[in-house]
């Protein structure tokens, strides 16, 4: 590499002014007539450029190699069928392009991420790590389904090559979830939209509608019929507190041509179920010290809407005052216990009495209202051993103890069962104490001695270890019973006092079946991505190991420790993003870890249409491996990068022809004599020339 390069001995104004008076002084010769006017301004020319000081400065060139990017997707999508066999000829490629001439390889492996396929940042990365003038082509062997095209480069200095897997006739049938609520209110309907979308080559067998298996919290599947390519709304109803997970399963299309993978035919979805209102009915038979303990503590819970009657004036009292002097409100009795007892959520009696207000048949339609699935919570005094007891009225029944019509007129402390210490409607109440330590609690001193029924659960105990507070199920309901009217006694910090909010609020909670206080549960929590923390509650002195079903179908078990009573914990990382069940005997749990379809799954066909534009820029191609792998070949700037041959396809990796000066040497275009030669021979040049006729003017 040669070059011509000045070293001026003056600063290049002086340079120049000097070149300008030698053409002044020619121009005015030649005005003038004056011969030799071209040898004096050709003399001031040779010595402006003298001055400037030309040399020639030659380098010595080292030739560099062309570099070429290939991008491996080496993700989840990679593994469905054909595939990866098709993946194992990146070596082969690899090796066809390290043995081209003067060619580097720089090979690059995109794998899986949460967000899916990231080939676009790579590719960026990749490319501005290379020097521009060298980079021959880029090669990414993929499925195409790329999701992050915002990534990509808008051009590159050199042809990028696709290079599909996948096969031409490859379909896919997928579940695709447009909308769905993440809040819902219980027993009101939300909507779920959702499509069932075909791609790619679809079989003629196919079908035009799809079968859809839908479940909520494991409950028995409903199996529905929906068309292909329709947006639908799904109706879905939460039937309870907390998550209510809805499984919806798409079965696989019966064809000849299978599908290319299922793990997009299923979706899992949590809705997390809200009361608008809890609607609470307190019945207080007759005014005692603790009758605003309930009311306050119903009152101060915002979620509730509280109806409280006092029956202040019963039916048997007879003291002459007319109907329509009193300023009381009569009971509406039929209304509520016959016409709207279904909108209560908890019918709490507060030392009710039986005295007549109430028909036989009202607390028989009570009954049935807990059978299919109501409360009730009856918090008794001394009446409860009495002839006017609800345990004599059609009630009886479904209440968990029966009294045994003594009252003990004592004080004690009360206690959590062993039963209690495992139930979460009083394990963990502050200063419980153990099973060997007494409670801090303050004492009570009454309470009506009861035998529970078999089944109830006895959670504490008062007096001579009686029965304080005793609770069971009946058909789809619940019924609490406490025994005695002194809980008002820790609200007023006697000797103390006690968690008597919290164990009324509990209480009435527990009633009304709020998922945090169920007595046999299975808690899941999904941490850190694919770290599932497990609690199991229960009134069995042991639990586990757990069940857990991938969604491939194999099992494996969990073991589980107990860490407080009733209380058994674990935890367990999950292999891949899924729909796994939990199961424990009968209980049973679905948990949506990651996507229920991850990303990689969402369209499996391939396609090159995220990078088509990029391509076209490129000036690259488009091929499919199934068509066999292409041969490279280095072409000129220029020249077409893709064609066929006689022994199959090709792609053209543009040769740089780059290179680096390792080394320079400067001489200058003559040495100083010289130049002062030229310049002496073209000033005696046009004197000889002005001397042959005298040097005078020349005639006119």
């Amino acid at each position: 590499m040669t070059a011509l390069r000045f070293d001026p001995a003056l600063p290049w104004w002086a340079i120049a002014s000097l070149a300008a008076l030698a053409l002044l002084v020619a121009a005015f010769a030649l005005w003038r007539g004056l011969r030799g006017w071209a040898w004096r301004g050709l003399a001031g020319l040779a010595a402006a450029l003298a001055l400037a000081g030309p040399a020639l400065e030659t380098g010595t060139r080292l030739g560099l190699s062309n570099i070429v990017v290939m991008l491996e997707d080496r993700s989840a999508s990679q593994d469905l069928p054909g595939r990866a066999a098709q993946m194992q000829g990146a070596e082969a490629l690899a090796a066809r392009i390290a043995a081209l001439p003067r060619t580097e390889l720089r090979r690059v492996t995109v794998g899986d991420d949460p967000d899916g396929t990231l080939l676009a940042a790579e590719l960026a990365r990749a490319v501005a790590a290379e020097p521009e003038e060298r980079l021959a082509g880029v090669i990414a062997l993929t499925d195409g389904q790329i999701h992050d095209p915002a990534m990509l480069p808008p051009d590159l200095p050199a042809p990028l090559h696709v290079l599909l897997t996948g096969q031409p006739e490859d379909w896919d049938r997928r579940l695709v979830i447009e909308e769905a609520p993440a809040f819902g209110l219980i027993g009101q309907e939300v909507e779920i939209r959702l499509r069932v979308e075909d791609q790619g080559d679809v079989p003629a067998d196919a079908g035009t509608t799809a079968s859809l298996r839908i479940s909520v919290d494991g409950e028995e599947p409903l199996v529905t019929a929906v068309p292909v390519g329709v947006s639908m709304a799904l109706p879905v109803t939460p039937g309870h507190a907390g998550q209510n997970v809805v499984q919806i399963e798409m079965e696989a299309p019966q064809t000849a041509a299978p599908e290319l993978t299922d793990r997009n035919n299923a979706a899992a979805i949590s809705i997390n179920g809200v009361r608008d209102r809890l609607r609470v009915l307190l019945v207080s038979g007759e005014p005692h010290a603790g009758e605003r303990t309930w009311r306050n503590l119903l009152k101060s819970d915002a979620a509730v809407d509280l109806i409280h009657f006092t029956i202040l004036r019963p039916p048997d009292k007879h003291d002459g005052v007319p109907v329509s002097e009193l300023s009381l409100i009569a009971f509406p009795t039929r209304e509520l216990f016959l016409e709207r007892i279904e909108d209560f959520d908890l019918i709490i009696f507060d030392r009710y009495r039986v005295r007549g207000i109430l028909p036989p048949e009202y607390y028989l339609n009570i009954a049935r209202y807990v059978e299919n699935g109501g409360a009730v919570l009856v918090a008794a005094g001394p009446e409860l051993a009495g002839v006017e007891s609800l345990s004599r009225s059609p009630l009886a029944p479904i209440l968990p103890a029966r009294p045994t019509g003594r009252v003990v007129e004592e004080a004690f402390v009360p206690r959590l069962s062993d039963e209690g210490r495992r139930h979460p409607v009083t394990t963990g109440l502050p200063g419980a104490g153990t099973a060997e330590a007494d409670p801090d609690w303050g004492r009570w001193l009454r309470m009506a001695e009861t035998i529970p029924e078999p089944g109830a659960q006895v959670a504490m105990t008062g007096a001579e270890g009686s029965p304080l507070l005793i609770l069971n199920r009946v058909g789809e309901g619940r019924v609490a019973l406490l025994t005695s009217d002194q809980v008002w006694l820790w609200g007023r910090g006697f000797e103390g006092g006690g968690p008597q909010l919290e164990l009324l609020r509990r209480i009435a909670h527990w009633s009304m079946k709020e998922p945090e206080l169920e007595e046999e549960a299975l808690l899941a929590d999904v941490r850190g991505g694919m770290q599932l923390s497990v609690t199991r509650r229960t009134m069995q002195p042991s639990a586990g190991p757990l069940t857990v079903t991938r969604p491939d179908g194999e099992t494996e078990e969990i073991a589980l420790t107990e860490e407080a009573p009733g209380r058994f914990t674990g935890s367990w990382t999950a292999p891949e993003p899924g729909l796994y069940r939990l199961a424990d005997g009968e209980i049973s749990r679905v948990v949506a870890l990651g996507p229920a379809a991850p990303r990689e799954f969402e369209e499996t066909v391939a396609s090159a249409a995220p990078l088509e534009p990029l391509v076209d820029a490129s000036g690259g191609s488009v091929s499919r491996l199934s068509d066999g792998l292409p041969e490279p070949r280095l072409v000129a700037q220029g020249r077409s990068t893709q064609g066929r041959g006689a022994l199959g396809s090709w792609i053209g990796l543009t040769d740089r022809d780059a290179a680096s000066v390792t080394g320079l040497e400067r001489r200058p275009v003559l040495p100083g004599w010289a130049w002062l030669a030229i310049i002496s021979g073209l000033i005696l040049a046009g004197w000889l020339a002005e001397g042959r006729r005298g040097g005078g003017r020349s005639p006119a």
